[in-house]
């Protein structure tokens, strides 16, 4: 910002302004954005969170772009962790203004491994720098640029998973998907022509992204495949959908009907009761307790199901303070041979901020096995 100070008649004051940059676009006409200040170089890691389900070493990749022509320096990165970190290259070496290196380094744990940060800086020749920048380009917000400190996640989540291979249905602002990457899963990403050709018994789990029936309106020409699936052995996992006036849900989802109301849990530390503490889906194969429940973010989850036909079950039930107790945030029913859940936790908003029960709980409704 630009500080202004007034003199007038005696009175003093200070006023300060945003500096501004004006371009031209061909199609939008004259642009205008916040005027950037940036260092030499930044840094971003590939992914916000490294999730270590076991001890096994993971690749992770660094991006060094240059902010600035002859930006030249020493990539270096240092953590907390029980863990050995080896850089593939560490010379950095950027001639021209937008140019980018990427570069790879090696996470070894070691029997100690806990979950910690990794940080990470450039030694240039007069400075030390370790920033990341995240731009945000939208058409119906203003452009924003943010500078914060390069480094990413790791969490370690010790767990146990029985399947391998699953279906994705990407829906509206999901990153899900990634997350369940890292655990070691086998994603193969199901669109319209996938989902009419492919044979869907291959995959032991298909997990539909939020939103994914608002957003996506042939999934109710697959509603009567995806029930097929189900009945021979498969297990369908729905993320949480919005029913309302701008976002009704017109699909037929599950294998018998329910309602999605606008109930929710927004108290993220929201005690939470289990309904029936035997049922698969808390035990198998990871036990999930209360603890799995601790150091989530921003809320418990959100549409929850309200009305439901009898043969689904409850597997939880929580409210806010002062607010009568939701049985609808997780809901199962066995379906031939195989399993449906519906879930209005916020798994969107766990799994990328590296929460361990979330993971858990998660792995336990792709792990339901088949019904005799």
């Amino acid at each position: 910002k630009i500080k202004f100070e007034l003199s007038i008649n005696g009175f003093n004051t200070t006023v300060y302004k945003s500096l501004i940059y004006k371009s031209t676009d061909p199609v939008k006409g004259e642009v205008y954005r916040p005027f950037e200040i940036l260092p030499p170089v930044t840094i971003n890691f590939n992914e916000k969170v490294i999730v270590f389900p076991d001890l096994q070493s993971k690749s992770i990749k660094l991006i060094v772009k240059a902010q600035t022509k002859n930006a030249k320096g020493i990539l270096r990165i240092n953590t907390k962790s029980s863990c050995k970190i080896i850089l593939k290259d560490s010379i950095i070496n950027l001639t021209e203004k937008g140019d980018e290196q990427v570069i790879e380094a090696i996470v070894i744990p070691d029997k100690n491994f806990s979950s910690g940060n990794i940080e990470a800086n450039v030694q240039l020749s007069n400075q030390t720098v370790g920033l990341s920048i995240q731009r945000i380009e939208y058409d119906h917000i203003p452009y924003q640029f943010i500078l914060s400190k390069a480094q990413t996640k790791l969490v370690f989540v010790p767990l146990k998973k029985s399947s391998s291979k699953i279906g994705y249905i990407i829906g509206a602002g999901d990153d899900v998907a990634p997350c369940l990457s890292q655990l070691g899963y086998q994603l193969n990403f199901l669109n319209d022509e996938q989902l009419t050709k492919e044979n869907l018994n291959q995959y032991d789990a298909i997990v539909t992204g939020v939103r994914a029936y608002n957003t996506i309106d042939r999934l109710q020409v697959h509603h009567i495949k995806l029930m097929e699936y189900v009945i021979n052995g498969g297990n369908l996992i729905v993320q949480y959908n919005t029913n309302n006036r701008i976002g009704p849900v017109l699909a037929k989802i599950g294998p018998y009907t329910f309602t999605i109301s606008r109930d929710r849990v927004t108290d993220e530390n929201a005690k939470i009761n289990f309904i029936n503490p035997s049922h698969l889906i808390l035990n198998i194969p990871n036990k999930i307790t209360n603890d799995d429940f601790t150091n989530w973010i921003q809320e418990r989850g959100i549409y929850f199901v309200s009305e439901r036909d009898a043969n689904y079950e409850s597997i939880l039930s929580m409210n806010d303070p002062n607010e009568k107790a939701s049985d609808g945030s997780l809901i199962y029913t066995k379906y031939g041979k195989g399993n449906f859940v519906y879930t209005g936790l916020s798994f969107f908003r766990q799994l990328p901020a590296g929460v361990p029960g979330a993971y858990r709980l998660f792995v336990n409704m792709i792990s339901l096995p088949k019904n005799k």
